[in-house]
Formats: structure tokens, sequence, C-alpha cells
């Protein structure tokens, strides 16, 4: 069983937190994900940084370009990856990445490397229509390959996409680039619904998720995880020039996120009109 299966086997939903790897220089970086891990990441995405994120908001681009400014290496990235493996060997680890960061170095040679310590990678801009060239190598070193599913993933395309992917599903909560909201958009339970009808890989959602409630709201609509990347990456950003301010922030604000996972104890009653005692 891999560590990506192991854990979602447990059925408790899963908090999964998001960094760039050299964000924000090489050495701080194997901090900020020690620190994520030690305050109750389940799962870490770690993604290689890359010169044109499209997918990714503002908050978490900037994060690219500082950890590109710091020299950043894939090399750097295996590293990092090596180093988070010892400080936490059981837990699974997936690499977010775009695919020209692939090919360029032979997705043979990307997908032996990243086997050594990495669990699931994700390719955000991989159409499932041309990813022949990467999927024997997946198989053949034992790495998950995480689908992505959008609201605006049509059913046809849901099967073609679910067929390719294994360790779970990341299903992107709205339109658009990642980053803060201050809602998450309604039909989250439909879209968790609706994929679940195709599958039996765990389902886990992200963009926008940014507060304790919108892990609450992924939960109820019956997701098994929870992504969270750009409210994590601003704290590095913020407190870049502090790092211990900056551990300290990451790990009550994951401490405080997850407490959404655990389901509200009155649901019946409006949160507006409980009396505290």
């Amino acid at each position: 069983m891999s560590r990506i299966e192991a854990l979602f086997a447990r059925k408790n939903p899963v908090f999964i937190g998001f960094t760039v790897a050299g964000d924000p220089d090489g050495e701080r970086s194997f901090g900020v994900a020690a620190t994520m891990v030690d305050a109750g990441v389940d799962l870490l995405e770690i993604a290689v940084p890359y010169s044109d994120p499209v997918a990714d908001g503002p908050v978490i681009e900037r994060a690219h370009v500082r950890a590109l400014r710091a020299g950043t290496t894939l090399d750097d990235v295996f590293a990092l990856v090596r180093r988070v493996r010892k400080h936490a060997p059981d837990l699974p680890i997936v690499l977010f990445t775009y695919y020209n960061v692939v090919h360029r170095r032979g997705p043979e040679r990307f997908f032996s490397e990243a086997a050594a310590d990495a669990d699931g990678v994700l390719i955000v801009d991989l159409p499932v229509e041309e990813s022949d060239e990467v999927a024997p190598h997946a198989v053949r070193y034992g790495i998950d390959r995480i689908a992505l599913i959008a609201p605006t993933t049509s059913p046809e395309r849901q099967h073609a996409i679910l067929r390719e992917a294994s360790g779970f599903v990341y299903l992107i909560s709205l339109e658009g680039v990642t980053g803060e909201r201050d809602r998450l958009p309604p039909g989250i339970a439909c879209l968790v619904g609706a994929v679940r009808e195709k599958t039996n890989l765990p389902l886990a959602v992200g963009f926008g998720v940014s507060c304790p409630e919108h892990v609450r709201i992924v939960v109820e609509a019956g997701a098994n995880g929870v992504i969270v990347g750009s409210a994590l990456v601003r704290i590095i950003e913020e407190h870049s020039s502090d790092e211990a301010a900056m551990d300290e922030a990451l790990a009550t604000a994951i401490r405080s996120l997850r407490g959404g996972l655990v389901p509200d104890p009155e649901p019946d009653i409006p949160r507006h009109k409980r009396v505290e005692g």
C-alpha cells in the first residue's frame, strides 16, 4: 500500500498543505516544510518553481519568482524532498509541476528521480490526451499521477481523466487561478458528488480554501481531503525576514485550519444565534 493510499484509508478527512520549493530561499524552504509537517499537514504538495505558472494566482506566482531568484533548480527540489522524507518517513509527498519541467528533464529520468522519495506527481498543464509520454514512466516507477478536475470539466472528460488517475483526485473548487477567496462557490457538493459517482479514488478540494470555515464547507460537501496553498504561501511572504515569526505563524494557521476538519457539533443551530457560555 502506498503512503497516499494508506493516508486516505484512515477514512478521516485529511489536510493537504502546499509550498513552493526554494521559497523564500533554499535553506529556509526546508524549515517551512518541516514546520508544516510538525504542525499537522497530512500530505505535502511541493511545487517545482517555474517561470510561467499559469494556474497560479499572484501570491503563489510571487513564490515561484522568489524561489527562482534564489537559484532553485530541479536538483534542489529533489534534494528538498529527500530532506523532508528523512524528517517525516511516512508523510505522503506530491510534486506539483508544469510539463515543461518534466520534458526538459526527460520523463523517464524525472519520474525515476521523483520515485526515490516522492509518492505522486501532479502535472498541472498536461491534458489527458497528451499524457502518453509520461504515463508508462509513472507506472514503472510506482508514482501516482494526481488528476485535476475543474467545475467546467465535462462528464466525458471526467471519465477520460479518471481512467488515467491514481492516488487521489484534485478537485478545483472554482474557475480561475489559485488564490484566497472570501467565500467558496456553492456548487462544491455537486462537483464532489458528480465525480464520486465515477471513481473510488479519494477526492480532495483546493483553490480558494483559506479559513477554517472553508475547510468545514469542503468536508461537509463530502470531500476526503482539503488543500490549502495561497493562505500558507502568503504567510511565508509576509514573514520572509523573520524565520521564527514565519514558523510560528505557519504553525498557528495550520492548526486553526485543521480545526475545520472536525464536524460542526451543533449543525442545526445557526452560528450567529449560538450563546457562548
